[in-house]
């Protein structure tokens, strides 16, 4: 297993060894447990489906599934990759300490803060048009997007105004600085997508500077 949800709590600052200023993120794993156990016998592979916190308006179908493995409804359902030998019951909570440790690297996934309609300046850090000498007005505006005969049409995916943030976004290769087996939560150096309480998913860094 290598993967786990966690709630962001915030965050903070301490020091390393060197005495350095670390900014590191809270992410709460406390709250993490087992819902339902899949094995190649019964379903063709192995997995183990993790949810965090509880719900209080759920569908009828996922009131019944957590019922049948008599667990709480929770706020997500994400199901892992385990091995055959993985051990963990439904209902158990799932331990920091068991999966990761201080010094591994990373990846965190989230949804981002939502910052609402956005100019291409700021959402895609266009650098704008001139601030004088002919220029009318225009100074953060994105520019031509079609032009006249050629293309004579917008591409698709073209940079424009609009809503920016309230998505899918991945941080790669965050350290690990800490972790409380007692309170299991961990500490990871830097900023986490979302707001506090935002629900994240923590797993081992696909990519790894040797």
């Amino acid at each position: 297993m290598n993967t786990l949800i966690a709630r962001k709590v915030g965050m903070t600052q301490i020091f390393d060894e060197n005495s350095k200023a670390l900014g590191v993120t809270v992410l709460d794993v406390s709250d993490c447990r087992v819902v339902q156990i899949k094995n190649n016998e019964v379903d063709g592979y192995s997995a183990a489906q993790l949810t965090i916190g509880t719900k209080k308006n759920s569908t009828k179908p996922l009131q019944n599934h957590f019922k049948k493995y008599n667990s709480e409804p929770g706020e997500i359902v994400f199901e892992v990759e385990v091995d055959e030998s993985f051990e963990l019951d439904p209902g158990a909570v799932v331990k920091v300490s068991d999966v990761f440790e201080v010094g591994q690297k990373v990846d965190i996934s989230g949804i981002s803060k939502g910052k609402g309609f956005a100019g291409v300046m700021k959402r895609h850090n266009f650098s704008g048009q001139k601030a004088s000498h002919g220029v009318h007005k225009v100074h953060r505006a994105g520019g031509s997007i079609g032009n006249a005969s050629y293309p004579g049409h917008v591409f698709k995916g073209q940079k424009m105004a609009g809503r920016m943030g309230n998505e899918k976004s991945t941080i790669q290769s965050v350290t690990i600085v800490g972790l409380n087996e007692e309170k299991n939560y961990l500490l990871v150096n830097g900023s986490v997508p979302g707001n506090k309480g935002n629900i994240v998913k923590v797993q081992k860094a696909v990519k790894v500077k040797q």
